[in-house]
């Protein structure tokens, strides 16, 4: 569905987007924007900006820019079509019901989406036909039901290497929009299925829509788990299996596994609240995309090495996004469906009531790291906890507390960790000083970006439109040595809006964020009074003049020239704006 220009303004200016941004994020105002922490990316200092006046965001950690649609999207993992839906919806905008043609790059996600709808579908087909004897054999042997096998969508990739690759053209799917999908893998000669001769495992996103596929090996081929490469739809690292059926549990927490299997048994046995990382090792995105719904995560990995390894990168991350952990006993046995077998659900439900808290299984496993028999090593052991108080916990009371529980939990004196913690501490300060001393340089003043001369000033004009007619006298577009910035000006000069500006580069990525990001501004500069105002732009236009003149000396030898550009540097220096 494609939507003209004029439904499209309709929306934004129906929708708040501090009011919309403000739903998933906290934000503090702070001079004329809001500010609070980026949900696209991992931070402990908020640099995600939100500017009412304007309408935007922009994160100076990560860049992320846009509109509350753009935001929509990101956040949602929504096509524009699909934000712009919602968010009509919300704003009580009436949208026409004729269908036209998709827009190219907008709506490459919906393509992709359709893609992995037929794929889906055919790989459930695949499972229930004769060819697919190997995989139901696989789910019997795991002891899966039927139901759990349709709940999940499992499907089944054959041995053919091109199967799935003839179905789709026969939907007269292109091999460029195939291409993108991420299922198939073109060479000079042929093209192949990325998956064949594995289980199929849909993942799926909060709407429960197919985003890409994990696949298990049939047999002994490597990689035992294959996921889908990362597309314009997937992203591994923000996305968790199941998360779309364990969220509408009441349960109050989510079990946090490894792998698909181990999701699949926990759901089969009544505990919906399991989700598990994609191949991947638990990331800032899956924590904060669980911290939407739960702030309670309970670990459930394997007891094996790789298991404790991997509950030892997730826990720090979990503390880091303020999220309660606690750590779930599988021993003596492997994994959550081995235990299940042998225990059953009421002996599960116990070591979720009984489960430990994450710190303190930290604190536990380390012991395993020295000889608490010899003195050198309680020592030892004692200062690694006290470090671990240390760089955990940021609030005194909060660690206070976690100090007397490790103390009671290991006998261990309180006196004794809190004078070895205290030596931590003065460790940190040293090294704080020394980094001083050295020749560090403290900024006062973060610098929000290293922004060139000439996008400053271009920032300034995107901002106040009644500058660009001052400015247009003194600055022409070959005064820009940036493409882009020149692009922009030429169209500020012809009085084209900034919105209309930014649609037209939505398509291009890297040169949008950065236009938002201008557009957006500095955190100090815009509240000006009119004499203010008018030096500061007085100042830039000086600026701009004198550092192209300046080029202009150093490639030019001819005296003649050389007296004339004097002449005008001479009259730039001076130069101001009259009232």
């Amino acid at each position: 569905m494609y939507y003209g220009e004029d439904i499209v303004e309709e929306v934004r200016r129906k929708t708040d987007i501090v009011d919309l941004i403000g739903q998933y994020v906290h934000l503090k105002k702070k001079g004329a924007s809001y500010f609070g922490l980026c949900p696209f990316h991992g931070e402990k200092t908020p640099s995600f900006s939100v500017s009412p006046s304007k309408q935007i965001f922009y994160c100076f950690g990560c860049g992320k820019a846009g509109d509350s649609i753009r935001f929509l999207m990101e956040y949602e993992n929504l096509s524009f079509v699909e934000a712009l839906e919602e968010l009509a919806g919300r704003g009580g905008v009436s949208l026409p019901k004729e269908e036209k043609r998709n827009r190219g790059e907008e709506d490459l996600r919906y393509k992709i989406l359709e893609i992995n709808k037929q794929a889906a579908l055919f790989y459930v087909k695949q499972l229930r036909s004769e060819k697919g004897k190997p995989g139901l054999a696989y789910c019997q042997k795991r002891e899966l039901s039927g139901e759990s096998i349709t709940h999940f969508g499992l499907g089944y990739a054959g041995k053919e290497r091109d199967s799935l690759y003839q179905y789709c053209k026969a939907l007269s799917f292109s091999d460029q929009i195939l291409q993108e999908s991420g299922l198939f893998t073109f060479r000079e000669n042929a093209v192949y299925d990325k998956f064949f001769n594995r289980l199929i495992f849909p993942i799926m996103d909060l709407h429960s829509r197919v985003i890409g596929f994990g696949g298990r090996v049939l047999g002994d081929g490597e990689p035992k788990y294959l996921n889908s490469p990362e597309t314009k739809l997937f992203d591994k690292s923000r996305n968790l299996f199941a998360l779309n059926f364990a969220r509408k549990s009441r349960a109050g927490y989510f079990i946090l596994c490894e792998g698909y299997m181990d999701v699949i048994s926990l759901h089969q046995w009544g505990f919906i609240e399991a989700v598990a990382s994609l191949g991947t090792a638990f990331t800032e995105q899956q924590a904060e995309l669980l911290k939407r719904f739960n702030a309670i995560i309970y670990l459930c990995f394997d007891s094996d090495g790789a298991g404790k390894k991997a509950c030892k990168r997730a826990i720090p991350i979990l503390r880091e996004k303020k999220l309660e952990g606690r750590v779930i006993s599988l021993s003596p046995y492997k994994d959550p469906d081995e235990f299940l077998k042998a225990e059953g659900r009421e002996a599960f439900q116990k070591r979720i009531d009984g489960a430990q808290n994450a710190f303190l299984w930290e604190v536990e496993e380390r012991k395993a790291e020295f000889n608490l028999q010899d003195p050198a090593g309680m020592q030892k052991y004692m200062e690694s906890i006290a470090a671990l108080l240390k760089h955990s916990f940021t609030d005194l009371v909060e660690r206070e507390n976690y100090m007397k529980a490790v103390a009671r939990e290991q006998m261990l004196r309180v006196e004794s960790l809190q004078y070895l913690l205290d030596k931590e501490e003065e460790k940190g300060h040293l090294q704080f000083g020394l980094r001083k001393s050295s020749g560090g340089v403290e900024n006062k003043r973060e610098e929000k970006w290293n922004s060139s001369l000439e996008e400053e000033f271009l920032s300034v004009l995107m901002q106040r439109s009644e500058s660009v007619e001052k400015t247009k006298a003194f600055i022409s577009v070959s005064d820009f040595k940036v493409p882009l910035l020149q692009e922009v000006y030429e169209k500020l000069l012809q009085g084209i809006s900034m919105q209309e500006i930014l649609d037209s580069y939505q398509e291009e990525e890297e040169k949008y964020r950065k236009l938002v990001k201008l557009y957006h501004g500095d955190y100090y500069h815009m509240d000006l009074e009119r004499d203010e105002e008018r030096k500061l732009l007085a100042d830039y236009i000086r600026r701009m003049k004198l550092q192209r003149i300046e080029e202009e000396i150093e490639q030019t030898v001819d005296a003649e020239a050389l007296s004339g550009f004097f002449k005008e540097r001479d009259y730039w220096e001076k130069f101001s704006l009259s009232v």
